[in-house]
């Protein structure tokens, strides 16, 4: 339904602002470095790669992520396959998703081989070294029923000004419920009610230099209720 796709607007001919979020989904300065800085070695990724490695996602957005965690697992030579589930209420139309996505050469090739998978709803897509699972809906109803476990979370909601619901400590519980023994957390927020909502759910808080104008992120390890 309409109501449930996410409404963009296009600004510098290829960077799409949320209309419904008033917010954009990626750093308008460089969103693949701040994927890199923030979700990448926020998780110590991709030295923690291995087999069945396990990555999990709150707010799938243009599929930047995905995109950047699988070149990783690419470039690091890891054996095997990689995980990958994100949770999105409001997943991108396949052809916005696809110009987003242009914004980065330097992950074009990727970008076409997972351009044809695009359904622009929850979907699953199955290579020889990627199993990626997009779970459509509220992560605050779906997350629960979730039988899985994760050792990253990517945790890439729209801002916590701006979208509050995804940042809930109700929902923090819900991941560190759905985290592997010693996993890892990392965002681009260092909202104070976010790290505690963290840290009162059994992760281990500390907040370290963000990437480019923001000062600082968050990054976080289960250690326990």
């Amino acid at each position: 339904m309409q109501d449930q796709q996410a409404g963009i607007d296009w600004r510098d001919g290829d960077v799409p602002v949320s209309t419904r979020f008033d917010d954009p989904y990626f750093s308008l300065e460089d969103g693949l470095a701040e994927t890199r800085h923030v979700f990448l070695a926020g998780n110590d990724l991709p030295g923690r790669f291995r087999d069945g490695f396990h990555v999990a996602e709150l707010g799938f957005g243009t599929g930047l992520n995905l995109l950047a965690a699988l070149d990783a697992w690419r470039t690091a030579g890891v054996p095997g396959r990689l995980h990958f589930t994100s949770f999105e209420a409001f997943p991108m139309t396949p052809p916005d998703m696809r110009r987003a996505q242009s914004r980065f050469p330097d992950l074009a090739a990727l970008a076409a081989e997972l351009a044809p998978h695009w359904t622009g709803r929850g979907q699953r897509i199955t290579l020889d070294d990627l199993d990626f699972t997009l779970i459509e809906g509220d992560a605050r109803d779906t997350l629960s029923h979730w039988p899985h476990e994760a050792n990253a979370w990517f945790l890439d909601g729209f801002s916590p000004a701006k979208n509050p619901e995804l940042w809930q400590p109700a929902l923090m519980a819900e991941v560190a419920r759905h985290t592997a023994p010693g996993g890892t957390a990392a965002t681009y927020t260092a909202a104070g009610f976010v790290r505690r909502g963290l840290e009162a759910a059994g992760f281990s808080v500390s907040r370290v230099p963000g990437y480019g104008r923001k000062r600082h992120m968050t990054r976080a390890r289960l250690t326990g209720p």
